[in-house]
């Protein structure tokens, strides 16, 4: 059984503390390059004409390329901890479009002593105008 002591701060860190905040611009452009890179070429992300005939009406961002974002928040916050183990648990609950906005925020939900370090757990949300598209947490070793 593992031992779990919550802590309200830890190095510098308390309960409550905001991430860095990532402002990122979508548009077709970064779309297209992703299903370049990733060799996720669904038409539904990158064939306007195809796009249309579906539920969404246009073209929709990788939901990966969306937690791109979230992953650079998490790695600009404590690139050890997410690079070496962090774990993310999140639902998608909308769809990012081209010319859309995506606001990345997070908080430091609860801060836990486990038997093999300290971790943070940390409450993310990804808007897109006031709508939340992606809701979840990431937890990394502080």
């Amino acid at each position: 059984m593992s031992n779990v002591e919550s802590l309200q701060q830890y190095k510098g860190l308390s309960v409550g503390d905001n991430l860095p905040e990532l402002i990122q611009a979508v548009d077709q452009n970064m779309i297209d390059a992703y299903a370049d890179a990733s060799g996720d070429i669904n038409p539904l992300h990158i064939d306007p004409e195809f796009a249309k005939t579906t539920f969404f009406g246009r073209t929709i961002a990788h939901g990966l390329l969306t937690l791109a974002f979230v992953s650079r928040v998490l790695s600009q916050w404590n690139w050890n901890g997410w690079a070496y183990g962090g774990e993310l648990n999140v639902a998608f609950l909308g769809p990012v479009y081209p010319g859309d906005t995506v606001r990345v925020s997070g908080e430091i939900e609860s801060i836990e002593h486990r038997d093999d370090g300290v971790y943070a757990c940390c409450q993310l949300v990804c808007h897109c105008a006031e709508k939340a598209v992606v809701k979840g947490y990431a937890i990394c070793k502080i």
